[in-house]
């Protein structure tokens, strides 16, 4: 149990400096675009595939999760992952970051996205 405590803090200390990855500008565009894409994932309280499925609603998490943040660590310089590790790391050691607009933003286009969805549906079973 204490193994896997501590791989889920790693994984949680690296998501969080693929984010600040993200805002940096050394960092390539499409690098940046796949990180915001893969941390507002992570942090998503909603997922692909709902956890209360059994064993099918972690799945997501334990594959989409650790590929997205592999693909976007092979994107960005290793100097500026450093860099922002370090960042994460004393960030975490201090207090735990905490960042309410992208939070904001983030239930925003999960609900916008539940509405196209709606609209859509209801437009395809009027015909």
């Amino acid at each position: 149990m204490q193994g896997w405590q501590q791989q889920l803090k790693k994984l949680k200390k690296e998501t969080y400096a693929i984010y600040l990855a993200c805002k940096d500008t050394r960092v390539p565009w499409y690098a940046r675009l796949l990180a915001g894409f893969v941390v507002a994932y992570a942090f998503s309280p909603i997922d692909l595939i709902p956890d209360f499925i059994p064993i099918i609603g972690y799945l997501d998490d334990i594959i989409i999760v650790p590929v997205g943040i592999w693909l976007v660590l092979k994107m960005i310089p290793p100097t500026v992952m450093a860099e922002c590790r370090e960042k994460a790391a004393d960030a975490i050691a201090s207090d735990k970051p905490t960042n309410w607009s992208v939070a904001v933003i983030i239930v925003a286009i999960w609900f916008l996205l539940g509405i196209a969805i709606a609209l859509w549906v209801a437009r395809t079973l009027k015909r």
